[in-house]
């Protein structure tokens, strides 16, 4: 996808991200667990008989993989499409950065959530690609915030420090956020703005 095509739209959030099998793997983990979610129970779910989520899967693993990669692969993008859209600008691209991570979190809290809770479920290659997306995407919030402290911008003495404890509190908004809560996604991330940019010294 080109820049001025993510550029456009990584504010906006369909109601139908996956593919039916893997948004009812989805549910099942979320409600129950990986390891508590059978295939039987992902293909009733998804109104498919067990040969054909194997048809698509070739185990469960494999759907947790697959749902991982994509959450990733999708935060990934809206942050670069977020960054290209801020400019140079180091205050601009942590403003629109920690918007990105906090609306991705709030409108994929289940995608998310399973992402991040159940890494401990992956293992082998897909672990150590799972760990060096989550590396990769951290670096993208650190190197902003070493050019804020470079340019004045930020006045933290420990720019690594603070850019790993925004970014939890960013993802942690999957964690327990609710869209019949107080806060809409946007009044959220303006407001998880305001304390991010304290946590930097803004």
């Amino acid at each position: 996808m080109r820049i001025t095509e993510a550029a456009t739209d990584w504010r906006i959030f369909s109601d139908q991200e996956l593919p039916p099998v893997l948004a009812a793997a989805l549910e099942c983990f979320v409600e129950q667990g990986f390891h508590g979610t059978t295939i039987r129970e992902v293909a009733g779910r998804a109104g498919l008989s067990v040969p054909g989520v194997y048809h698509h899967y070739p185990s469960k693993s494999a759907l947790l993989v697959d749902i991982a990669q994509r959450a990733m692969a999708d935060l990934f993008r809206r942050s670069q499409a977020a960054l290209a859209e801020a400019g140079p600008s180091a205050e601009d691209r942590f403003r629109l950065l920690i918007e990105c991570l906090v609306l991705f979190h709030a409108h994929r809290s289940d995608h998310a959530f399973i992402a991040a809770s159940e890494i401990r479920s992956l293992a082998g290659e897909a672990r150590t690609a799972h760990l060096a997306a989550r590396d990769r995407q951290q670096r993208l919030l650190t190197e902003v915030v070493d050019d804020g402290v470079a340019a004045g911008v930020f006045t933290t003495p420990f720019p690594v420090d603070s850019a790993r404890a925004v970014i939890t509190m960013c993802t942690g908004v999957a964690q327990w956020y609710r869209a019949a809560g107080e806060l809409s996604p946007e009044d959220l991330a303006a407001r998880y703005i305001v304390i991010a940019r304290a946590a930097v010294g803004h």
